[in-house]
Formats: C-alpha cells, structure tokens, sequence
C-alpha cells in the first residue's frame, strides 16, 4: 500500500481514524500500510465475514496483500480470524478485533504507569505468546503498586515456566508466597532455592533401612 493508495483511502472516506488512535500510531509498533489496513478492519465492526476480495476491491490492492496484512495482525495479536456459526445456522469464517480493543483498554492504563515498569507487561506477553486481557493487567499493575520489584515478578514467571505453567493466578500465587517467607528480591529467591535443594538431599539421606521396614510384621 503506497502513498497515492493511502490519499486515495482517505479521499475516497473508506477509512476514519479516531485521533487517540493516530496519535498513538508508534506504540502499535505497525508499519504505517499495515496501521492503515487495521483501521480499515475497525470500521467495519468488531465482528465481520472474512471476506479477501471485498478487502482488495474497498483498497485497491491486491488480494496477496490482503492476505499478507491479515497475517501480519494476527501474528502481532490485532486480529483473529475463527471459524463461528452464523445466525442461519452455516459455518462461516469471521474477523475479530476483540484482541485489539485490549490492546486500546491496555494502552489507556498504561500512561500512568512509568515506562520502565511498562516492560514487565511486555515480557509476561511474549511469555504467554498472547494479548493481555484488562484484568491481567491490572493484576500486575496490583503488583507494581504493592511495590513488587519487577526483577522478583521475572523470578515468578521462570518459577512457572519450570513448573509448566503459563497462568497469571499461578504467578500471583507464587508471589503471596515468597511474601510470606520475607523474599523480595532475586537473591532471596536464589538462597530459598538452595535452602530447598538441601532439604531434597537431606531427604533422600534417609535410612534404607527404615524405608524398607516391614511395618506389617511389627510385633
């Protein structure tokens, strides 16, 4: 999409873009056709027929492109495409914006949160490889303003990417834990660990013996 079909775009009024979302256009991370291709999707609703050629005919491009701006939305979790049921009953292919209005909601609560906090919300997304939903973000926003260091946020998150376990409450459960026992820092995590490693081999010190005790037998 090129500068002439950008002005076309605008001449032509297929596309309106609320001025809190231009202004915000950097923060997508989107390239500015791609930006463009988004607002497009916007206008049409937040739930529609998947539909490449009326995509291609509305801009004047060409459906590869089309198709090539829905992948890229949807690997950067603007946009989904699923496969519902429609109201005559009939199976049928349909784009969602759900993901990206989060993404609005999330953009909105972050402003007043300072930039450098901002990253742990980055790193728990990449982490779970998905959008946040509002309430995840402001159980973490719950934590920064319980003065949770984020160095011991990260600590939690590899706590339960060890365990298996890519779950936010799973996180915050481990956090209320570490609190009880006074760890705050990346460092108390690491001597809690080394005090736990000692206790499983202090464990399996224990007499064979015993273990092997016929307690059945026992006079």
């Amino acid at each position: 999409m090129d500068m002439s079909n950008i002005i076309e775009i605008f001449q032509d009024r297929n596309i309106v873009i609320p001025l809190y979302l231009f202004k915000r256009i950097k923060e997508f991370k989107l390239k500015t056709d791609e930006f463009m291709f988004l607002m497009y999707l916007y206008n049409l609703g937040d739930k529609f027929v998947f539909d490449p050629n009326r995509f291609s005919n509305d801009l004047n491009i060409s459906n590869n492109k089309v198709m090539k701006y829905i992948e890229t939305l949807t690997e950067k979790h603007f946009i989904r495409v699923e496969v519902l049921k429609n109201d005559k009953g009939l199976m049928e292919e349909v784009v969602l914006l759900e993901d990206f209005y989060n993404k609005i909601s999330l953009k909105t609560i972050s402003n007043n949160i300072d930039k450098q906090d901002s990253n742990i919300f980055e790193i728990i997304e990449k982490e779970f490889g998905r959008t946040l939903s509002p309430m995840e973000y402001e159980i973490i926003k719950a934590w920064l303003d319980n003065n949770i260091k984020e160095e011991l946020i990260k600590e939690a998150i590899k706590e339960a990417t060890f365990n298996g376990v890519s779950n936010l409450r799973y996180i915050d459960k481990i956090l209320y834990e570490w609190g009880k026992k006074g760890i705050k820092n990346s460092k108390d995590v690491e001597n809690n660990r080394k005090k736990r490693n000692n206790k499983k081999e202090d464990n399996n010190d224990v007499d064979l013996d015993i273990v092997d005790w016929n307690w059945f037998d026992e006079e």
